[in-house]
């Protein structure tokens, strides 16, 4: 494990993004452990495994989305870490050009890099009541 799991627990947020931005479900995919489970943002079906988060990734990608950590919560327990706040998504194409969301991520360590687990996301409450 390396010497600042924080730092590099925070930047993982970064490599993820990355993917995202790319608009390839796959390079997203690969980021999840094989056991992930996946609350996302605008799928009320949790995703199970790579093939359903695949698919929730096949569908959010054709917007164009980009995200920004706006408040990020990192804690590191051995070979577990979690990160959780609040980001911010825009969408270059869609009828929702921009989404600000809580988000936790949990990942886990697998000897040689970190894998997301767990990954919840949900748009913020005062953003459904408009």
């Amino acid at each position: 494990m390396a010497m600042n799991p924080e730092k590099d627990v925070m930047r993982l947020f970064d490599e993820w993004n990355a993917a995202v931005r790319s608009g390839k479900p796959d390079q997203v995919v690969k980021l999840y452990a094989t056991d992930a489970v996946l609350l996302p943002t605008f799928s009320n079906r949790v995703r199970h495994n790579h093939a359903e988060i695949r698919d929730y990734f096949a569908h959010f990608l054709k917007n164009g989305p980009s995200g920004r950590i706006d408040e990020g919560n990192v804690r590191v327990f051995g070979g577990l870490a979690v990160n959780s706040g609040t980001y911010t998504f825009r969408m270059r194409k869609g009828a929702v050009r921009k989404v600000n969301a809580r988000f936790t991520f949990v990942y886990r360590w697998d000897g040689g890099r970190w894998l997301i687990v767990e990954h919840h996301s949900s748009a913020m409450p005062e953003q459904a009541v408009k």
